[in-house]
């Protein structure tokens, strides 16, 4: 699925489409530019149905910044593209404006229509304070306010932009209603992991927002921490079994080889080796401890590879000890533990009670505004409003697509049906897919796979870059051309699995931009 090389004014205006944009590539120059196109209804069987006005164009962004930005790119571009239009049909060919696309652009459409283009793109670049450019959460929030009915949302609510003292009360009533009740054995398991609620919430905190992907548990945490502890005891006593011969068994094992000189003394020394058989002797001893609190040096020496390390001539005694020490640490961490089951029946039930307490405080989250607007698409109303947002905003351009998670793509998926692509309605989603595997900042490398499946056949890219010099640009291409191109390699961006690589490495060209010296 190689993309093809993107013309701003050949782009197609309808369906869903696909650009891949690499910084510094002039991807908010053609955001302007298809914009102007929407406004004027330019493109001939690229073109959309009909020409739109600014409130009736999407465009989405992530941050408030980005959004002013873009907003007052697209203002500029649409009076400069006015101005191009005001000229005089007998000179304009002999007086270009300087701007090749707006040349090109006024040399498509009759000069007959330019007073009547020149006032639209007028009306529109006034009208740009009304127009639709906001962040995703803005947005959203401004869905659920003109959907109430459809959405299921309160008409009137109020929008948090910090619940952490909502979530840090609600973490306090679980820890009441569930583990302050607890006996002294469970809980000083559970003070292993969490000495207080706020040690709970810190763990919760990346879990409450996919709480639903978690698997359910519907046992107490009382009555699974008794199960577990039970569980663990058994398997635990049965570990430490054999030791009750072995460690003696090892000790003459080894004072015996070490009087006769059978190992090197320098490197496996005997108040080591007796200090280490005392810890195991403790920890057989002791029914409550988990580890014998060996270190990695004892780990690797007390078994048949570090014996033959240190042993002088012939083979080392075997013993079934030594063979249990090395499978020891694999064999304790395979003891049942209730730690992920806990923090799965926390993470639910923190989720519901803050969405409840949410609720009847009429409050939202960031984070709510998007889950409530999916929710609600995916509901039984679903289906009436997403008509009705595509019937207000038949266009749609995202920027900064490769920062979409799974619940945005849903809410774009639900209104403009990306894979099927309707010819009466446009969703364009631009982004970087390099870019997209930043998790850190939350891109979603997976998502954006899906959303570029869903576009296939419908991909575009910018291929030249105005930011950095040519020599630049060649040195960027060979390294990643080297990459992709190894033949037992993943690609330059490690996806070419098996010949199918969903983010192919794709050669930029340099517009020669010039070297400067910083200060």
């Amino acid at each position: 699925m190689t993309p093809r090389s993107l013309d701003p004014l050949r782009f197609p205006l309808t369906g869903s489409q696909l650009i891949e944009a690499s910084a510094g590539t002039g991807k908010t120059y053609t955001i302007a530019a298809l914009y102007v196109r929407l406004v004027l209804g330019h493109g001939g069987e690229a073109a959309f149905g009909r020409a739109l006005t600014p409130p009736e164009i999407l465009v989405v962004t992530f941050t408030e910044a980005a959004t002013q930005e873009l907003r007052e790119r697209i203002r500029r571009r649409l009076a400069e593209a006015a101005t191009a239009f005001l000229a005089d049909p007998a000179t304009a060919a002999d007086t270009p404006t300087g701007d090749a696309l707006l040349d090109a652009l006024r040399a498509d459409i009759p000069p007959e229509h330019w007073p009547t283009c020149a006032r639209r793109l007028q009306l529109a670049a006034e009208w740009m304070d009304e127009a639709a450019v906001s962040t995703i959460h803005g947005w959203c929030n401004r869905m659920l306010r003109e959907h109430a009915f459809d959405s299921g949302s309160l008409f009137t609510q109020t929008l948090e932009t910090d619940q952490s003292d909502l979530l840090a009360e609600v973490v306090r009533d679980y820890w009441r209603s569930h583990m302050v009740p607890l006996g002294t054995e469970a809980a000083a398991e559970v003070l292993r992991w969490w000495a207080g609620p706020e040690a709970l919430q810190a763990d919760l905190a990346a879990l409450i927002g996919h709480a639903a992907r978690l698997h359910t548990v519907d046992t107490p945490p009382a009555e699974l921490l008794h199960r577990v502890l039970d569980e663990r005891t058994t398997a635990l006593h049965a570990l430490k079994a054999p030791w009750a011969d072995w460690v003696d068994a090892l000790q003459a094992l080894l004072d015996e080889a070490r009087a006769r000189k059978a190992f090197n003394g320098s490197k496996l020394k005997q108040n080591h080796y007796t200090d280490w058989l005392r810890k195991l002797a403790d920890w057989r001893d002791d029914p409550d401890s988990l580890d014998p609190g060996l270190t990695d040096t004892a780990k690797a020496r007390l078994t048949d590879a570090g014996l033959r390390e240190v042993w002088k001539d012939g083979t080392p005694p075997q013993h079934p000890a030594l063979d249990a020490l090395a499978a020891l640490d694999s064999a304790l961490a395979a003891l049942p533990v209730a730690r992920n089951d806990l923090l799965c029946h926390a993470a639910r039930w923190v989720a519901e009670r803050f969405a409840r307490e949410q609720q009847r405080r009429a409050q939202m989250g960031f984070d709510d505004l998007l889950t409530r607007l999916a929710a609600a698409l995916a509901g039984p109303n679903g289906a009436a409003l997403a008509g009705r947002i595509r019937a207000s905003f038949p266009v749609a351009l995202i920027d900064e697509f490769q920062d979409t998670d799974p619940v945005q793509y849903a809410i774009f998926d639900a209104i403009y049906r990306i894979a099927e692509a309707p010819a009466d309605t446009a969703l364009i989603l631009i982004g970087d897919p390099k870019q997209a595997i930043y998790a850190f900042r939350g891109a979603d490398i997976h998502t954006y796979l899906v959303a570029r499946r869903a576009c296939a056949g419908r991909l575009h890219t910018l291929g030249r870059n105005y930011r950095s010099t040519t020599a630049m640009v060649a040195a960027a291409n060979r390294c990643f051309r080297f990459a992709e191109d190894r033949p037992d390699g993943a690609g330059a961006f490690l996806f070419n699995a098996m010949g199918d690589n969903p983010v192919p490495f794709v050669r930029r060209r340099g517009a020669g931009a010039q070297d400067r010296v910083l200060p």
